[in-house]
């Protein structure tokens, strides 16, 4: 393999030439150098200089995940020449938003420990966006319409979300007949949730309402919902039991959350990730693939 390709590949994982150059002990200049020279033989500008730190240009991320990909295969290949076993093994870093994870993830850790048993698992749930870069994070399990850039996505599955109140609150308060009934009814979101971007068979529309309760917990919302506080806009994946219990009920059944929001699985592109990351999202993929469980016909829909 050229020795400036696992060069370039050291400069992205450090995100700087001096910490490349104290990985490799070299000098900063000798880095700068044969960095110019791959640039300048490959006839494209690989990474662009910020006042924080450098960035990965659109050729540079095609690049990396070649080079990534190259690096991986000779891996494997003198790990089959030296008949090495390939047993995954070290540090497993996955972050997952809060409620999906204690839901979807973590009953998949035990199948997982008992398949590589060497891999040491650290699950970090939580609601914030974390930095896979900065916090050195492994594979991301994220609930959005965005994905952002510098991430290696696959997508598991669309994250349906739908009206619902509990028996109790339709009992006290009756149930919106249209959606123009909406804003006399009680709101219950997360802060940043509203305005509700909403989906029927004749067109997208906004609700701008407020939340009665402002808190920053998805569970507490549905926990509210439940005791018939008021309305929610919950995911599938989230209250498809309550739903499928009679404790909670679909409200304006022709109205859904907006279908771009979908769930992915996320990997670093700008650094060498464990083959243990990519095992545990198969097993995220082979899980929530072709139909996740939550749309199966014997969940409520």
């Amino acid at each position: 393999m050229d020795p400036d390709y696992a060069l370039f590949a050291r400069i992205v994982e450090a995100r700087s030439l001096s910490g490349a150059a104290r990985s490799l002990r070299i000098s900063p200049a000798m880095v700068s150098k044969r960095l110019a020279r791959l640039e300048l033989r490959l006839g494209t500008q690989l990474l662009r200089r910020t006042t924080r730190r450098l960035e990965l240009t659109e050729s540079g991320a095609g690049f990396h995940k070649d080079v990534l990909a190259i690096m991986a295969a000779i891996d494997d290949a003198e790990s089959r020449l030296a008949g090495r076993a390939s047993e995954p093994s070290g540090p497993l870093r996955i972050t997952a938003p809060t409620s999906f994870g204690r839901l979807h993830v973590a009953p998949l850790l035990a199948e997982f420990l008992r398949s590589y048993p060497k891999v040491d698992v650290e699950l970090d749930l939580s609601d914030d966006f974390r930095d896979l870069l900065t916090d050195r994070i492994d594979l991301a399990v994220r609930i959005t319409a965005d994905v952002g850039r510098g991430l290696i996505a696959e997508r598991l599955a669309t994250s349906r979300r739908v009206l619902c109140a509990s028996p109790a609150y339709l009992e006290a308060f009756g149930g919106p007949t249209r959606i123009g009934d909406l804003p006399q009814h009680r709101i219950l979101a997360t802060r940043g949730q509203l305005p509700w971007r909403l989906a029927s068979a004749r067109c997208p529309l906004l609700f701008e309402g407020e939340s009665l309760v402002s808190t920053n917990s998805s569970e507490v919302v549905r926990e509210l919902a439940l005791a018939g506080v008021g309305i929610a806009l919950r995911s599938l994946w989230d209250v498809g039991p309550d739903l499928a219990a009679g404790r909670l009920i679909r409200v304006l059944p022709d109205h859904e959350g907006s279908a771009d929001v979908s769930i992915f699985a996320l990997q670093p592109a700008a650094r060498l990730i464990p083959a243990s990351a990519s095992l545990f999202a198969a097993l995220l993929r082979a899980r929530f693939q072709p139909t996740p469980p939550w749309e199966l016909p014997t969940a409520a829909v």
